[in-house]
């Protein structure tokens, strides 16, 4: 049995937005190590991203999101020698667990992370529309026939974009659905 074999996930906590230098880092302590890839007691370091769809200037653009500000995942054999290695990369605060030993994350974790068997090749298929509104925010309707009125968020569809949205119409509360790109918070 390998080393490949021997290694889990573990996350190591980071100083908040260093985690891609932290990555960056352990990558080349992986890179600078002398033995075969496979022989390799720390073989990865992953910071989780997601691609988001967010409303900027009434214009959607798509982001990269980290999944877990704060923390980076390294794949290794846990030893005395690759704790003191991770720990001793500027920007580790620790490795993330109860107790003297860090726990590895267990696989139901890593597939909610990874979506299945952590790969090199993991891709979010379609990126996530975030809606910046809450059930019960009101709102005011910046386009269409419904323009400058205020109303109340009763549902919203992240997979359509769409907001259900309470208006007053002649003094009876109507229902209609809007694209969130139409609305304005308070």
């Amino acid at each position: 049995m390998g080393i490949a074999e021997e290694t889990k996930w573990y996350a190591v906590q980071t100083y908040s937005g260093h985690e891609k230098k932290v990555q960056g880092l352990i990558q080349r302590k992986i890179d600078e190590d002398p033995a075969p890839d496979e022989e390799k007691e720390i073989q990865e370091a992953v910071v989780p991203t997601q691609e988001v769809v967010e409303l900027r200037n009434g214009k959607r653009v798509t982001v990269t999101r980290r999944l877990f500000p704060g923390y980076v995942l390294v794949r290794m054999v846990f030893s005395q020698r690759t704790e003191h290695i991770i720990n001793a990369v500027q920007g580790v605060v620790k490795f993330l667990g109860t107790g003297a030993t860090p726990q590895p994350l267990h696989n139901e974790e890593l597939r909610k992370i990874f979506g299945g068997e952590p790969t090199e090749e993991d891709v979010p298929e379609e990126p996530v529309e975030t809606i910046p509104f809450e059930i019960g925010q009101v709102v005011e309707v910046t386009e269409g026939p419904f323009n400058e009125f205020s109303g109340t968020v009763q549902g919203i569809s992240p997979e359509k974009g769409k907001v259900k949205v309470e208006v007053s119409l002649f003094g009876r509360p109507t229902s209609i659905e809007l694209d969130y790109t139409q609305l304005k918070g308070y």
